[in-house]
């Protein structure tokens, strides 16, 4: 009698191992979610809606998809460093310090011009040369201590000033050129390290992209495979309870001798 009920309830035939199953020791293909069906249709091709697979099986089929999209999204992020180190490889430009570079290579000459430029464009030289004009001035028209030596309309003075403005030039362009050239070095490397910068972005870009668009949904697939596991197992628990807690087919009743002698007492 308990060989035919287990018969009749172990109807459901595995798609992947063959044996026998009975309903509650496995699910439907209709009732997995769309991930698992395109698995299960892709290993067996003849898997209908109604096949049926047993928990064990199923697990195995879901443990080798939850590896299968780490592996995957592992490979692209293997994939996406590996651009980004070829990239930083291919460009033998290297960041440097202008102030160091430049101030290592500025000869005497420079190094004065640049002193004579930074003096000349200060107020301390402004008040300096007006302090100098007013008292060689004021000797020559006051003849203090008898000195006239430049008198009005002081053509000496003039030609004081037009030696210093003739040598000032030249060696004003000399500090504003090698500033020019030190512009110039720097705005070339501004632009490697914005291409550098630029590139680098691009790719973390593609890492984020990446995160967001692949990773974060295989992290939550992952998470419903788990939960889906974990009410599996705690059916599973539960019927394994019921069970026990259901009489067995032919087994009777025992009452205990005291109560049925309270129950029938002898006459």
């Amino acid at each position: 009698m308990e060989a035919e009920i287990m018969a009749v309830v172990k109807n459901q035939v595995c798609i992947v191992c063959g044996n026998h199953f009975t309903t509650t020791e496995g699910l439907f293909l209709r009732d997995l979610n769309n991930r698992l069906q395109a698995e299960i249709r892709h290993r067996y091709k003849y898997a209908k809606n109604s096949s049926f697979i047993c928990l064990k099986d199923l697990q195995q089929v879901r443990l080798s998809e939850m590896q299968s999209m780490i592996d995957q999204d592992l490979q692209v992020d293997k994939e996406i460093n590996s651009k980004l180190e070829k990239k930083l490889s291919e460009q033998t430009y290297q960041v440097r310090n202008i102030n160091d570079t430049v101030d290592q290579q500025l000869t005497s000459g420079q190094k004065l011009a640049d002193a004579v430029a930074k003096f000349g464009g200060s107020w301390a030289f402004i008040v300096t040369f007006v302090i100098v004009l007013i008292v060689w001035m004021a000797l020559n028209v006051t003849h203090l201590f008898g000195i006239k030596f430049d008198p009005y309309p002081f053509i000496l003075l003039n030609l004081f000033l037009s030696c210093v403005a003739a040598i000032q030039a030249p060696i004003i362009m000399m500090s504003q050129n090698r500033q020019a050239e030190r512009d110039r070095v720097d705005a070339e490397n501004d632009y490697h390290t914005n291409t550098k910068s630029e590139m680098e972005i691009h790719i973390l870009h593609q890492k984020v992209d990446q995160m967001n668009e692949v990773q974060w949904p295989h992290i939550l697939d992952v998470q419903k495979m788990q939960i889906e596991v974990l009410s599996e197992i705690e059916n599973e628990i539960q019927s394994l309870k019921a069970d026990q807690k259901a009489p067995r087919p032919g087994s009777r009743t025992t009452r205990h001798p005291s109560r049925h002698a309270k129950e029938h007492p002898i006459d």
